[in-house]
């Protein structure tokens, strides 16, 4: 097998020590999964045998490249066997040895975290994580690190039939058939937490023993919700954390016999919406961080708000990717509707948290849903950010009344964002012209499908009445 990851000089010194760690650690495995994260943020792979993953270590993993010109239904959106089509070729996934881990549900399985690249040995431009990269970088170029916690709410339901059942099998997927673990509407209760802390528990051994820095588990407003916070990281480490626990999460509880859905808002009886707001701040390159100021923000800090601001409408499309997510954006339903910016105050897109000089001062970003790629969603917000900085954007007054602000409303719709973000010169600049082109695409494909299909609402609506 050759060296691929040498002959391109693709790993770092600490990925170099990390791999021979690694590798005896795979030795005493069965199996290694080797994972990336696609555009839509679903976490594919493909798995090896022990023996054939430590020498995969170096020699990369090769996968079909139409992997990532699929939508969320599985369908190619690209033409691959047309002229000038990729023609179903291979790329190369691989391994990031310092995102190793042993699955404490599946104690004889290692995974791995990876990286896209041509077989070339060019970084894929399609892959996001490489694209967080590059945002990372331009940060660095400013002597700036990017800091972000993780506040995600989920819906956990009990499945009362296999998702496998033949009925079930269906292209996009399965619609299991499930029932909510708890009646909601209580938030906080100490009552309805107890209902699902046999499951909660369960999760929290799980995720302690990947080494993820959990933080809190709580029960949400709506049925079956639950909200579970991550602390915060520097780099990349953030966005890797959150497709580790969204992937794990759904193991946990799919081998119990439970569904945790990550969709904004499930088509259930009386479901409330979840979202996945973004904690996130700038440190120096000696950690301290950049945003606090004696009178609230600091000039730095108030630049980046801008910026998240002014291209609110092209981020959207990758904080809330999803036909589904926009039903969230309702107003005086604890999520924001219009791109505002407020000190403490949960219905603005963006809430400022801490008090003038308090060293833990952040930024808030509310408008994500849990289902967004992590990379995409936190490299949309270092290129508003960056350009708010370069351009000294002005964020403006804070919101008093953020629900009632006479300001942008943001997108209502993915048609809306997409439009908003093929347009961006920011985004255009900062992403590449090929991946902001290739990421509408993919996401204009799945907005046809949507389009073209009869649904519910509108059989109610028409064909007993016209």
């Amino acid at each position: 097998m050759s060296d691929f990851v040498a002959r391109h000089g693709l790993w770092t010194e600490a990925q170099q020590q990390a791999a021979a760690e690694a590798a005896a650690r795979i030795e005493k495995l069965s199996v290694v999964r080797f994972a990336f994260a696609d555009a839509h943020g679903v976490v594919r792979g493909k798995t090896l045998v022990a023996a054939e993953a430590v020498r995969a270590l170096r020699s990369g993993v090769t996968c079909t490249l139409t992997m990532l010109l699929k939508d969320l239904s599985g369908r190619t959106a690209f033409p691959i066997f047309q002229p000038g089509g990729d023609g179903a070729g291979d790329m190369v996934m691989v391994a990031d040895p310092t995102c190793f881990h042993v699955l404490p549900w599946a104690p004889h399985s290692g995974w791995i975290l990876c990286d896209l690249y041509r077989t070339d040995g060019s970084p894929h431009p399609y892959s996001t994580r490489a694209l967080m990269r590059r945002m990372l970088a331009s940060l660095a170029d400013r002597g700036l690190v990017w800091r972000a916690g993780l506040e995600v709410e989920f819906h956990l339901f009990r499945c009362e039939q296999s998702v496998a059942a033949a009925d079930h099998i269906a292209m996009p997927g399965p619609v299991p058939d499930v029932l909510p673990l708890n009646h909601g509407y209580q938030y906080l209760t100490e009552q309805r937490y107890d209902v699902l802390d046999p499951q909660l528990e369960t999760l929290r051994r799980d995720l302690q023993a990947l080494g993820l820095p959990l933080r809190s588990m709580e029960v949400e407003f709506g049925p079956s919700q639950v909200e579970v916070t991550l602390g915060a990281a520097t780099g990349m480490a953030p966005a890797d954390m959150m497709v580790l626990f969204r992937s794990a999460t759904k193991q946990i509880f799919a081998r119990a016999g439970y569904l945790a859905s990550f969709m904004c808002r499930p088509n259930l009886p009386h479901a409330a919406s979840s979202g996945w707001h973004l904690h996130h701040s700038l440190e120096d390159a000696a950690g301290r961080n950049v945003f606090p100021d004696a009178d609230g923000l600091s000039p730095l800090a108030r630049r980046w708000l801008g910026g998240l601001l002014r291209h609110a409408a092209a981020a959207t499309a990758c904080c809330t990717p999803t036909i589904n997510g926009y039903k969230r954006y309702q107003p005086y339903a604890m999520a924001p509707d219009h791109v505002v910016w407020a000190y403490d105050n949960r219905a603005a897109m963006v809430r400022v948290i801490g008090q003038p000089g308090d060293p833990a001062t952040h930024l808030e970003n509310r408008a994500g849903e849990p289902g967004a790629n992590p990379y995409l969603y936190m490299a949309s917000q270092i290129a508003g950010g960056l350009d708010g900085i370069a351009t000294e954007a002005d964020p403006g007054p804070p919101a008093d009344a953020p629900y009632l602000a006479d300001a942008p409303r943001l997108p209502q719709s993915l048609m809306e964002s997409v439009a908003a973000l093929r347009e961006s010169a920011c985004f255009r600049a900062a992403f590449g012209e090929a991946f902001i082109d290739y990421f509408v695409r993919l996401k204009t494909f799945e907005i046809n499908r949507f389009l073209s299909s009869v649904t519910d609402w509108e059989q109610r609506e028409y064909f007993a009445l016209l």
